[in-house]
């Protein structure tokens, strides 16, 4: 009505219903044309009212049907309605007014559907344990509504739960955090894209809500995850299974009844090897000195951005500059930069010119241009008047050459080893994870295995030359791939075990980590073994006799890696 009478809009109107009436405003007035034909066809609509017998009918069976021709619905609609159909009105309207209208209004209502629903996903994850499929959220969560301990505990109960953590993911995702070091270490996630450590996250803030964690605690635990997220990033390790990692945090953390949360979590990044590293300072230093980081689109304004701000009371913002090469792009160099870079300049020029000793931050981009370094010092505006620290120094250097890039990049190095620092492990803890690993090392090798060991009394040379060409195959699938030489098999793992080799006299018994029926296999040279007892890991075994197989057979393993990798994508 207030749309009609052209009076002001209540607070917390429908966008979409506003929207809607300017799009059909825009289109009539002035086009008197559109009238008739737009009234014929508001003449055939019917609106349709259905009844239901609660005796009989099930009503999300109906809603899901009606709707499975038209626009998909979100997961968050379906979930809505999954838990207040059925209900009476009265307290339909009462759970709708105490839970899940709040939760719309925290959400937004033009991006409720899509935060909604990523939401659901971290929750779930966190507090049913697995991972859902993100367009299968809805299906879990019926399977999760539905187990004995939240039917007993109720509707109410449910949905104040999900409430709760829905606060805590909008101050996390949707920067609604009220306090600023949190709001801002946030924020500095979210650039980073890590969306993946949103269940860790989650039970991480239910603890601080609940004064079981610190404040600053609470703040050093976001920035430990955010400097392993970018160095990460920045030694170019895979991140295809930081889901599961931090699925993995999420229930450390929601059953952790220790005294010092903070020092149990960096033990543990302590016992991550391979692609799960955190990685040191020298690996990190190294990488960020070389990497072309200007084609790391998602991070490169990030990082230049935090270290311009370090130490900083008077922060810059997101968009206030942009990002400038001193030595330019341009691969027509002039003849003045050719002299400063010296006879080797187009090898200086491919080395050096994405690298962080070359970027840096102004407001001056387009007028510094492809200008010669000494005018982009000393112009109006240049490098030697610059208030940012990023560009301290650079008013006192000749000449713009692979000495001057180098060290500007290994200073800015030495300062993002102070940004995001290494993990700190009191020696205790240190001492308990070394025990640890000591006794988890099983002591196993090839020597283990007497068809693969040369100086067994049944050693197979045809066996240990297939094996050999195999597990080449098997390691270079991707870097994250390890081999793990076990009592009774040898193991390869991305997160966990996808392929298991038995090397037996004629051949190597494979066991695939995967369920049967989800395998492609044109040739039929697997068999299902499902609740069969066997060695090794997964439902699907093959035997591979002959190198000439190799091709085929790392077509099926493959499969096996790539079920685990993209599992809870």
């Amino acid at each position: 009505m207030s749309i009609v009478s052209e009076d002001a809009l209540p607070e917390n109107h429908s966008v979409r219903v506003a929207d809607n009436f300017k799009f059909f405003s825009d289109r009539i007035f002035g086009n008197p044309d559109v009238v008739v034909p737009l009234c014929k066809g508001l003449s055939k609509l019917m609106v349709v009212d259905v009844e239901l017998d609660r005796n009989y009918d099930n009503p999300q069976l109906i809603f899901e049907s009606m709707n499975s021709t038209g626009k998909e619905l979100s997961q968050a609609d379906l979930i809505r309605n999954f838990v207040l159909m059925g209900l009476d009105n009265g307290i339909q309207t009462e759970l709708y007014r105490k839970y899940w209208r709040p939760m719309e209004l925290s959400f937004g209502q033009e991006a409720y559907s899509q935060s909604f629903d990523d939401f659901m996903r971290h929750y779930l994850t966190l507090i049913a344990g697995e991972i859902p499929n993100k367009n299968a959220v809805y299906e879990a969560f019926k399977k999760y509504s539905r187990n004995t301990k939240t039917v007993e505990a109720g509707i109410d109960s449910l949905l104040s739960d999900i409430r709760r953590y829905s606060r805590y993911f909008c101050a996390m995702a949707l920067g609604l955090e009220p306090d600023p070091s949190l709001k801002e270490a946030f924020y500095d996630l979210r650039s980073l894209k890590v969306d993946v450590a949103y269940p860790f996250l989650l039970g991480l803030y239910d603890r601080y809500d609940n004064d079981l964690l610190e404040k600053e605690e609470f703040l050093s635990i976001v920035r430990m995850v955010e400097s392993y997220v970018f160095r990460r990033v920045i030694c170019s390790i895979p991140t295809n299974s930081l889901n599961k990692t931090f699925a993995d945090f999420a229930l450390h953390v929601r059953d952790f009844n220790g005294e010092n949360l903070m020092d149990s979590l960096a033990v543990r990044f302590c016992t991550f090897s391979s692609y799960k590293r955190f990685p040191d300072d020298e690996e990190f230093g190294k990488n960020l000195l070389s990497v072309d980081l200007y084609s790391k689109v998602r991070t490169r304004s990030y990082c230049l951005r935090k270290l311009e701000n370090h130490r900083r009371k008077e922060k810059i913002g997101p968009n206030e500059y942009s990002i400038e090469h001193i030595m330019p792009q341009n691969k027509d160099l002039s003849g003045s930069w050719k002299d400063d870079l010296g006879p080797d300049w187009e090898r200086i020029h491919g080395t050096w010119l994405h690298t962080i000793g070359n970027l840096t931050l102004t407001g001056y981009n387009s007028e510094y241009s492809d200008r010669p370094f000494c005018e982009k010092r000393d112009m109006e505006g240049g490098f030697r008047s610059s208030p940012l620290k990023l560009n301290d120094g650079l008013g006192q250097v000749e000449r713009w050459n692979e000495d001057a890039i180098k060290t500007r990049g290994e200073a800015l190095s030495s300062l993002a080893l102070k940004v995001w620092p290494s993990l700190e492990v009191p020696p205790e803890f240190a001492e308990i994870n070394e025990k640890t690993s000591s006794i988890n090392g099983n002591g196993y090798g090839i020597e283990g295995h007497p068809y693969l060991y040369v100086e067994s009394g049944d050693y197979v040379p045809g066996i240990k030359e297939l094996f050999d060409s195999l597990r080449t195959e098997i390691l270079a699938i991707d870097p994250c791939v390890t081999e793990h030489f076990l009592k009774l098999y040898v193991a390869y793992k991305a997160d966990t075990n996808f392929v298991d080799i038995v090397p037996q006299k004629r051949g190597l018994r494979l066991s695939l980590n995967m369920k049967f029926r989800d395998l492609v296999d044109v040739k039929g040279v697997c068999r299902d073994i499902t609740d069969v007892g066997r060695w090794g890991n997964g439902d699907v075994e093959l035997t591979l006799s002959s190198k000439e197989e190799i091709p085929y057979v790392m077509g099926l393993i493959r499969q096996s890696f790539e079920i685990q990798m993209s599992n809870g994508a």
